[in-house]
This record gives structure tokens, sequence and C-alpha cells, in this order.
């Protein structure tokens, strides 16, 4: 019955309609997916510049436990001092003194490069193997070959174009790497203002446990970038000793190349030893042999005796988790992925450990 009304009438009172406003859903709609293309631009534009700030916040890292333990001994500023003129110096001394000789050898080892076939070309072992082989390859032919090409001005030229871009690529990368280096030093300096900065995100209530957490995280990163240097280091050492009693083309260069190489988690020192041991060729299938057998030595000493002492203290990592880690971060983020996959591992499993697990064996 209506208010005010003796009428009875039949049926249910009408609910109000809903509106759906097609327009207005796909302008919404259309909108988002703008601003997500042109977030995803600015990303990818500004893709250098956020690896440049992700290496030298992990460098950062790398180097804070060393300012702490000088912090112990002196002032903060001072020590921050000190490790800062220790990286320019070692940036400078790899700027002015490796690098122009590395760029000498090779300019020597392409100079020579006709001669190490020719004598390629006629030692024993080549000789030995192409008669093993007669019928199916051409060895001599082959290193003939090889010959030409290296001499031929023509071709010469169309390698000196690719050389002159590999010397764009090695300008731009001492660009970058001095960037790095600036911004590495800005954030050892202000890391701890940083990390204050970020606690402030966080509730009160829960800010110290986030604190001991995040310290505890950046610790074990900045001790797998210790380790690893360490690990690398000892390699280039060692490399330059070996290379040079043996008599190896360009020890210098390879010792510089077995550094880098170590820097690679799981693969990194193999792949330098097989480069190195190829071109050890060059001088003689001795050699190279040597240098395989000092590699094939030197890896086992590092897999069982260096990086486990090292490396355990550093972060403690399954051995499974650090292949998958390094695996997946390869895949997705080439050799700086890799680089960054195992401490990423380690502070996932310290998060897992101190969070995870508290809550679920807490008692409700």
């Amino acid at each position: 019955m209506q208010p005010g009304s003796d009428l009875a009438v039949a049926g249910n009172e009408s609910i109000p309609s809903v509106r759906v406003n097609a327009f207005r859903i796909g302008l919404v709609g259309g909108l988002g997916v703008l601003l997500s293309l042109l977030i995803g631009g600015v990303v990818t534009q500004l893709s250098t510049v956020l690896i440049y700030i992700g290496v030298a916040l992990f460098l950062a890292l790398g180097l804070d436990p060393l300012v702490s333990w000088l912090e112990r001994r002196m002032p903060r500023g001072l020590a921050i001092t000190i490790v800062f003129a220790a990286v320019i110096a070692l940036f400078g001394g790899l700027l002015f003194a490796v690098i122009p000789l590395i760029v000498n050898q090779a300019a020597n080892f392409i100079d020579k490069a006709p001669q190490f076939l020719t004598d390629l070309a006629n030692s024993d072992f080549v000789t030995g193997l192409e008669s093993q082989l007669s019928g199916v390859i051409d060895i001599n032919q082959a290193v003939q070959g090889a010959t030409a090409f290296v001499q031929d001005p023509n071709n010469l030229l169309t390698l000196g174009g690719g050389l002159l871009a590999v010397g764009t690529g090695i300008a731009s990368g001492a660009t970058g790497a001095v960037i790095v280096l600036i911004l590495t030093l800005y954030f050892l300096a202000s890391l701890r203002s940083m990390k204050r900065i970020t606690y402030r995100f966080v509730p009160a209530n829960k800010r110290v446990s986030f604190a001991a957490l995040t310290d505890d995280v950046t610790g074990a990163v900045g001790r797998y970038v210790v380790g690893q240097i360490g690990l690398a280091a000892i390699n280039g050492v060692l490399s330059l000793i070996f290379l040079t009693i043996i008599g190896a083309p360009l020890p210098v260069l390879f010792a510089f190349i077995a550094f880098l190489a170590s820097l690679i988690p799981l693969v990194g020192t193999l792949s330098g030893a097989i480069i190195i041991s190829l071109v050890c060729l060059f001088a003689s299938p001795l050699t190279a042999l040597a240098a395989a057998i000092y590699y094939i030595i030197y890896m086992q000493v590092e897999a069982y005796f260096l990086s486990p002492r090292i490396m355990n203290r550093a972060v403690a990592v399954p051995g499974a988790i650090v292949v998958i880690a390094a695996v997946a971060g390869g895949t997705l983020g080439s050799v700086l992925g890799a680089l960054v996959a195992i401490p990423v591992a380690a502070s996932a499993i310290i998060i897992v450990q101190k969070v995870v697990f508290p809550k679920q064996d807490a008692k409700v």
C-alpha cells in the first residue's frame, strides 16, 4: 500500500538500476595502459642509469665492511677518506698503468700474429696432427688461410672499423666506470643516513626488527662482494705469476682476463681458463698444455679449498641454491644478473629464516 493511499498494489518496490558507463571504463582503462607504457618507456630509457645505480650500491655495500672495520680504530670520516683514497688509487693505477700495458701487449700480439701462425703451422704438433687427419682436414691450408687473412690490408681495414667500435665501447665503459665510482663513494658516505631514512617508512613498533634484518641482508651482500673480489684477485695474481714463468704470450692481459672472469660465479674461472689455454697455442702446444693443467689444478683448489673458506664466511647459501640462483640470474640479467643473484638468494634465505619461520613457529 502506498503512503497516503488506500489502494493496495501488488509487486515489490522498484530497485534502483545500476548504470554502467562503458565510455568512462574504457577511458580509464586506456589511460591506465598509456601510463603503463609511459612508465615502461621511461624505465627503458633510464636502464643504463639504473644499472649504474645498482652497481654502485652493490659496491658500496661491499666496501662498507672495510669502513666498519677501520671505524673501530678511527673516526668514521677518516675511515671513509682512507677507503676513498684506496679506491681512487686502485682505479687510477688500473687506468694509467695496467690498461696501457694491456693495450701495448694486445698491439704486439696483433703484429706478431702472422709469425705465431707460421710457427704453429711448422710445429711438430700440427705436423703430426695433420698426418693423423690426412684427407679429412688440411690444417696447414687452414693456417695459411688465417695468415693470409691477417696480412691482407683490406681485412685489416675491416678489422679497424670493428676495433673503432670496440674502442668507442671501451670509452663509454670508462665513462660509466667513472660514474659508478663517483656514485659508489657518495653511497658509501651516506649509507647510514640512507638506512635511517628507509627505517622511517616502517611503523615504529616494527622498526627495530626491520633495522636488524636490513643490517643482516646488507652485511651478507657486502661480505659476498669482498669474498668474490678476493677470489678473483687470487686467480689474477697466480695467473700472472704462472703465465710469466711458462713464457705465455700477454701474461698481464691474460691475468686481467682471469681476474675479470673469476668475478662471474660458477663458470667464470672455467671460461677464462679455456680462453687463456687456447690462445697459449700461439706460443706452443706445450705452453697451452701447461696452462690447461695449471687451471685444472687451480679450479680444484678453488672449489675445495679457497671458495669454501672465503665464501662460507660471506654468505651461507647451499650449493644447489647457488647454482640455481646463478643460472637464473644469468638468464635474466646476463653477467650482472649472475653477479647479483647469489647475494639476492642469501638475502632471501635470511628473510625466510628471520621473518617467515618465526611467524610459522609462533603459537597463536
